[in-house]
């Protein structure tokens, strides 16, 4: 009798440890939503988007994710020093995830910390190349300390690989009346 209260028991431990497993981006997926992205005319681009960035935020483990989760709400509640503890403790432990140097670019950004923001995002495009969203960063950073040319270069790049993104289509705008010499 015994057994047979055992075995719901054993069922319900082996189910929340198969939906409590680490999930990992899936490299493949997530190539395909870039390919979707490219299409003309996309009405659902923006959840084509944020499928990407949901592909792109899983480390395939439980601690790194927590480490990403709470960098990102540091960062959100201007806690710039605190978001780029939790993100070095992740990009250290996972060294191959680019989304952890992806959200630490942008703490180190938002610190006005330039030249680390620049190293993460160098990092996380070794580690992803189609990341339009280190790729933004690299052209805010570039415009915001006036390297307008390289700017525009970065998001150019951006919008190759995201074109619906109204803000890169505004920022490519802008950076191209800046880099002929006319004013806004």
């Amino acid at each position: 009798m015994r057994r047979h209260i055992l075995n719901p028991v054993v069922t319900a431990i082996c189910l929340v440890l198969a939906l409590s497993a680490p999930v990992r981006a899936d490299e493949a997926r997530a190539a395909e939503l870039l390919d979707e992205l490219q299409t003309p005319d996309l009405p659902n681009w923006k959840q084509v988007e944020e499928a990407i960035w949901a592909e792109w935020a899983k480390s395939g483990s439980p601690s790194m994710d927590l480490l990403l989760k709470r960098g990102r709400e540091a960062v959100e509640a201007g806690a710039f020093d605190t978001a780029i503890a939790h993100l070095t403790a992740l990009t250290d432990h996972a060294p191959d995830f680019a989304e952890g140097f992806n959200a630490r670019a942008i703490a180190y950004f938002k610190a006005g910390l330039y030249g680390p923001a620049i190293a993460d995002i160098a990092r996380t495009l070794d580690l992803n190349p189609r990341h339009f969203g280190a790729l933004t960063g690299l052209g805010a950073i570039l415009e915001e300390t006036g390297r307008y040319d390289a700017a525009l270069e970065a998001v150019r790049a951006a919008r190759a690989i995201h074109p619906h993104d109204p803000d890169l289509e505004e920022a490519e705008k802008r950076l191209e009346l800046l880099t002929s010499g006319r004013t806004l």
